[in-house]
């Protein structure tokens, strides 16, 4: 059994790779905005931000290390304490051909796994997320093969960044065990249960109470629910030990029929809860001490 947390991090995901520009205006784009966005959540109460970038003119979700390199230089120019999550889930989507499967379709991303994580060796974050998930997602496929994420969290740990692992079913906490177990990935872990993504684990509190007794004892968890149940994730989660996620990666609206006009009103919402429910929201410094993460003082190499 855990008991809530003394101090609970706050992580808000600002824009993420599936939201669109049509679901709601306030959505970050360019790298300014996803900057500004990173900024206001962590005065809003934010420790941790997790960043993906989008290309400015399209809105589209873009794995382009230029994009990667503004926004981090933004942000560390104006709060370098502030810790620094950033994805590696692009490059991991598989569409196949109607008429022969085994062949790529559009919309396909699959690349090779060292071009996935080739920004983080470049940025050096805080952390960076990595996805353990094989699954199908929505109409297409996402594949994360062991081999390739070993791969991964080699160009990681060569990086001297914490990886953030992403668990999707409970398939994948016994496949980050395999990896705890053979030194592909060093405890105490970081990680995180993604609920509500179509087909994987599913939001409740059940299903937190279930994946968090599958984590080894000392791991620290966040609890992550997509679209309606990202707000009733942010209180399962504390009750249950864990931290907690919000941002307009994960959901649109603020309250029922309400769309939230940005990434701190979100951030500013999750406190309240956090707060009304008994609990304290960490520092950054708090936050750091928590995830076992070094003084900000690593600088971009590009």
């Amino acid at each position: 059994m855990r008991s809530p947390r003394e101090k609970v991090i706050i992580t808000c995901a600002v824009t993420g790779n599936l939201t669109t520009p049509e679901q709601t205006p306030h959505l970050p784009i360019t790298p300014a905005q996803i900057a500004d966005a990173c900024l206001y959540a962590a005065d809003a109460g934010a420790a941790i931000v997790h960043i993906h970038v989008r290309d400015p003119l399209t809105g589209r979700p873009s794995m382009l290390l230029d994009h990667y390199v503004d926004v981090v230089k933004r942000i560390r120019a104006r709060n370098p304490a502030l810790i620094l999550n950033i994805t590696t889930g692009p490059g991991g989507r598989f569409v196949p051909s109607r008429d022969d499967p085994k062949m790529a379709a559009e919309g396909t991303t699959l690349m090779a796994p060292e071009r996935r994580v080739e920004h983080i060796a470049v940025l050096r974050p805080d952390i960076c997320t990595l996805d353990l998930n094989t699954m199908n997602s929505g109409g297409e496929v996402v594949i994360n093969t062991p081999a390739n994420v070993r791969r991964m969290a080699k160009v990681i740990a060569d990086a001297g960044v914490k990886p953030e692992i992403e668990l999707f079913d409970s398939g994948d906490i016994a496949l980050m065990r395999d990896l705890l177990a053979d030194g592909s990935l060093q405890g105490p872990v970081l990680c995180s249960f993604v609920m509500g993504v179509r087909y994987g684990l599913q939001p409740s509190p059940e299903t937190v109470l279930y994946a968090r007794g599958l984590l080894p004892s000392d791991a620290e968890f966040t609890a992550v629910g997509i679209g309606k149940a990202a707000f009733t994730t942010v209180a399962q989660s504390y009750l249950a030990g864990g931290h907690v996620r919000i941002g307009l990666e994960d959901a649109v609206y603020l309250t029922r029929g309400q769309l939230a006009t940005s990434n701190a009103e979100m951030v500013t919402k999750a406190r309240r809860i956090v707060e009304d429910l008994g609990g304290a929201v960490a520092t950054i410094e708090d936050s750091r001490r928590i995830v076992g993460l070094p003084s900000p003082t690593k600088t971009i190499k590009a």
